[in-house]
This record gives C-alpha cells, structure tokens and sequence, in this order.
C-alpha cells in the first residue's frame, strides 16, 4: 500500500526549473530521509507532494483520508505575540489536554505547556512542532529539517522519538535532513536528491552510489558504517536516475 506518490512531477519558480522528472512512492512504516545540497530542492519536494506548490508536470497521488503531520524548517512567531505552548497546540482546533499533555510527552517537551513559544530554546521548539504535528496521529509524518540548530546529540535523541514514534503508530517518516552520519542509522531508505533524484535505496546502497560520491564525497564512509542500519541486511541496488539535464 502506498501513502503518497509522485510520477514525473517537476516544479519550477518563474523560469528556474527546481525539480524535474521526480518519481518516487512512500509506504507505510518506513524512515526515508532526503539528502542534497543546498539548492536541490528537498524542500521544494516535500511541498509538492503536500500539495503546498503547483506541479509544472506530473503528477501526486494521495491514499484517500490520509493524515499528515507536518514538521516546516522554520517557522517565525512575532516575539511580542503572547502564546503559550499549550495554547499553540490548540491552533487552528482545540485538543483535550489528556491529548496535548501525552503528545508533548511523547516529543519530549513536558512541562513546557505553560511557557511561551517566543522564550522557548531552538530544540525546545522543535519537539513542540513535533507534537504538534503528531496530535492527529498522522498516517504520513513529513518534517524539514527539524534538527537544524541542534548538536549530534541533540539530533540522535530527536531521531530515536521519530523511530518510537513510527514504531507506535506505524505511521510513515519522510524528512530532510543535512545530518548524514546520524542519518543513516535512522532511515530505511535515502533519496539523494539534486534538482532531479540521483539514486535511492538503503543506506549503505546509496553510500556506494557513484552519485552519492560525486555529492558529498567519500569522507563519511567509516562513519555510515558505524551507523550502519539495522534494516541494512535487506539491502537492495540502488536506485539511478538520469541527470537533471537529460531530462530537460
């Protein structure tokens, strides 16, 4: 069963073609992370396939009654603009407080309900997005770089709620990240992403694409070992796509 889906979808922003001939399909229960360098469109891509940007072609499908939970990369709230936590979790519908309290819980921003969002630290925001984003119990949870702004510690202990949170509700996890060390411990699968997709597949599959090389060097092989997945032994080819210009 797939949750969402694009085929062939491109996106562009007056005349400068952001993605082109993008395919890909997002089941139940996975960790797929997107990697790219700055520029690449990661975050163009999760718009697209919530239906936040038009497509110049292609197409996006959707399971029927599909829950989303959305992560952005940023989000500015007027500093002098009174709202608690607890009353962010209330927008734009209230939730029972049994609700609000367990998903801050879960996200790892108890306590924080009655302190306002202005005076909160970067990571303290993050896990307020996150249950904000889970209160739905979504079927589909999309977040844009949440860790931005956190150390590797900080990052690891984010990537093992999203992994407890998948496990509950078994839901899917698609996000963007810069993080390729910790990364690759807490995805299924990894698109590598350049304006078009270079290749895909599981982690240690996409480590050793010549693509991936090309983008991010070989510097991280020791450490994408360490981290090696526990899904890893299910690795499969991966996936090459043809360069951006040879789809133009």
């Amino acid at each position: 069963m797939t949750l969402v889906a694009a085929e062939g979808i491109a996106v562009r922003q007056g005349r400068l073609r952001v993605l082109q001939d993008v395919t890909l399909h997002i089941r139940p229960g996975e960790i797929v992370t997107i990697v790219g360098p700055n520029g690449s469109g990661k975050s163009t891509l999760l718009r697209a396939l919530i239906g936040a940007v038009p497509l110049a072609a292609g197409r996006v499908m959707r399971r029927p009654g599909l829950r989303i939970g959305y992560v952005p990369q940023k989000l500015h709230i007027d500093p002098t603009l009174p709202i608690t936590v607890r009353r962010f979790l209330d927008l734009p519908h209230p939730v029972e407080d049994t609700h609000a309290c367990a998903a801050l819980e879960e996200a790892g921003a108890s306590g924080l309900e009655g302190r306002q969002m202005a005076a909160l630290s970067g990571g303290q925001f993050q896990r307020v997005l996150l249950a904000r984003a889970i209160l739905p119990e979504p079927d589909l949870l999309i977040l844009d770089e949440p860790t931005q702004g956190l150390d590797q510690p900080g990052a690891s202990a984010f990537y093992r709620r999203l992994e407890a949170i998948r496990d509950r509700l078994g839901c899917a996890v698609l996000m963007v990240s810069h993080d390729l060390h910790v990364v690759m411990s807490a995805s299924d699968r990894v698109i590598c992403l350049n304006g078009h997709i270079c290749c895909e597949g599981t982690p240690a599959v996409v480590s050793a694409a010549p693509a991936w090389r090309e983008l991010f060097g070989t510097g991280t092989q020791g450490a994408l070992a360490l981290y090696r997945h526990r899904h890893d032994h299910t690795d499969h080819a991966a996936h090459h796509h043809s360069p951006l210009s040879e789809g133009a």
